[in-house]
């Protein structure tokens, strides 16, 4: 069967439907998104945006609304999309929980067209192009910033041995249709936006994946690794600092290197 726009996008939507009821505002992390050496990628995007306040914020592929509720607390106007019904209600009852306004609506990153243009001082989408279209998408983002404005992506790249292995085991907590980077999907961007920078995170520090699986004997299917990672932030602080600081200098003395982290986070100036 050929698969269509569309039906990869019902597909996308039974699956994180499902996810969001099955999960509890309770178990949803967000200051260690952001604030933890749990979430490098995060952590550089905080550093290129600066002071949220009073900034207006689209988030493309909100998810459980992590994202979405931090920069609300941070003094954002944030609206947050996704093509999850279930996922968009997540993240509105998130914000309530930590005492935020957003606005949150049903929007399918392939069709933005109903979004109003030069809208926006940020367009932020994390751990989303691999699940699209990355052209279009990037192509669609680019009239909705305001002059100057920034979408700001991290997704994973996708080159790692080890990674790859992961993603042939957890079938189950992962769409069929993902698509991780690669350096042409990058170089996409590049073209359509006047100023990229792009970082890379996780090479040394990506062991904790075989923590989870060899120590830990965390069942792929299961086990989320990349949200339990969020989960255990304070007791893998130490660790997860040294192995991020020699996956810098390891990118700085041997940058082809960077092709083999896990995920890569990019800054796309209109």
């Amino acid at each position: 069967m050929i698969k269509t726009e569309h039906t990869i996008e019902t597909k996308e939507a039974d699956f994180h439907d499902k996810w969001a009821e099955s999960t509890t505002v309770d178990d949803i992390h967000v200051k260690e998104a952001f604030e933890t050496n749990a979430s490098p990628e995060n952590q550089q995007i905080l550093s290129w945006m600066g002071d949220l306040k009073d900034k207006k914020i689209l988030e493309l592929g909100c998810g459980l609304g992590e994202a979405s509720v931090y920069f609300a607390m941070q003094g954002a106007n944030v609206l947050a999309t996704d093509i999850s019904e279930g996922m968009t209600k997540k993240a509105l009852e998130l914000a309530t929980r930590h005492h935020v306004n957003l606005e949150a609506t049903v929007v399918s990153a392939n069709d933005i067209s109903a979004i109003p243009d030069n809208s926006f001082d940020y367009v932020y989408a994390g751990n989303l192009l691999h699940h699209v279209d990355i052209e279009k998408c990037v192509k669609m983002l680019h009239p909705k910033l305001k002059e100057g404005g920034s979408a700001l992506f991290w997704d994973p790249i996708a080159y790692n041995p080890i990674i790859n292995i992961y993603r042939n085991i957890a079938t189950e907590v992962r769409t069929e249709d993902e698509h991780p980077l690669k350096r042409s999907d990058i170089l996409i961007i590049e073209k359509i936006y006047s100023q990229v920078e792009v970082k890379y995170f996780w090479l040394t520090s990506l062991s904790i994946f075989l923590y989870y699986f060899l120590i830990k004997r965390y069942d792929p299917n299961k086990v989320r690794y990349w949200k339990q990672i969020l989960s255990d932030s304070e007791k893998n602080h130490s660790f997860l600092k040294i192995t991020h600081a020699i996956d810098r200098f390891l990118f700085l003395i041997f940058p082809p290197l960077k092709f083999l982290a896990w995920n890569v986070a990019i800054k796309a100036r209109k």
